[in-house]
């Protein structure tokens, strides 16, 4: 018996890295998955690994920076699967590898619309559908970026921080309606990102106590956790999974 048995769930960014690992995971544990991603031959791939082990998927193209499409995202799941259980928030980009003052505007416009606007359009249209179904779990990609500064990607880390806010704020406010509201905070992981920002992730990664960066799977692990009923009287938390970077 899977732990997302009977359950519906979108994943953003599902089209490699966490969230590919992440959907086929929840697919693993039962739950009919919206692979969602602006990476049309991506995402169609996560998509067709999760039917070809026997899963139910559909890819939904997302562009999690507009309305209308994070909107049609949400719809599309509670037309296909009925209703939406769970919600992970893990679309981001890196940005620019550069100090503020070198940092151009269009760079924080795009790293904030991403990583920030994307998490807020996703939880506005997720919650309002869960609210119409008795509740359900959000799960949002932060950072260990957003707790500790980083001189030469600051946009990156205001981002993250401003998830982790959010998220704290929306399971005060949804609490009663049974909708539980949890982030993540990786360090260094094994995606593509990596490639927007190699030389920082290089040196952080020296950097863990545990001296590796995290495979997806790892991450994807802990998003179960969050998303499944293990973790039922858990919401407003940033749980880290960083090779204990963060301690230091």
């Amino acid at each position: 018996m899977g732990k997302l048995d009977g359950k519906s769930a979108v994943v953003t960014g599902a089209a490699s890295g966490i969230g590919r690992a992440s959907a086929l995971l929840f697919a693993r544990e039962g739950a009919s998955v919206v692979v969602a991603d602006v990476n049309r031959a991506g995402g169609e791939e996560t998509a067709r690994r999760i039917e070809q082990s026997g899963g139910r998927a559909r890819f939904v193209a997302t562009d999690v920076t507009r309305a209308d499409s994070v909107r049609e995202m949400i719809e599309t799941a509670v037309k296909q699967f009925g209703r939406l259980d769970v919600l992970y928030n893990n679309a981001g980009i890196g940005g620019e590898y550069a100090p503020l003052a070198e940092s151009s505007e269009e760079n924080f416009d795009r790293i904030i619309a991403v990583n920030l606007k994307g998490v807020f359009l996703g939880m506005k249209y997720g919650i309002a559908a869960m609210q119409r179904t008795g509740g359900g779990a959000i799960v949002n990609t932060a950072s260990v970026s957003g707790l500790r500064g980083a001189a030469a990607f600051p946009i990156y880390c205001a981002s993250k921080a401003g998830v982790i806010l959010m998220t704290r704020s929306a399971a005060i406010a949804y609490a009663k309606d049974n909708i539980r509201v949890n982030c993540v905070c990786p360090g260094v992981t094994n995606t593509p990102i990596l490639g927007m920002i190699p030389a920082a992730n290089a040196a952080m990664s020296h950097q863990h106590p545990m001296e590796r960066m995290a495979d997806p799977e790892e991450l994807a692990r802990v998003a179960l956790f969050l998303a499944s009923s293990d973790s039922s009287f858990v919401t407003g938390i940033e749980l880290f999974v960083d090779g204990g970077v963060g301690q230091i």
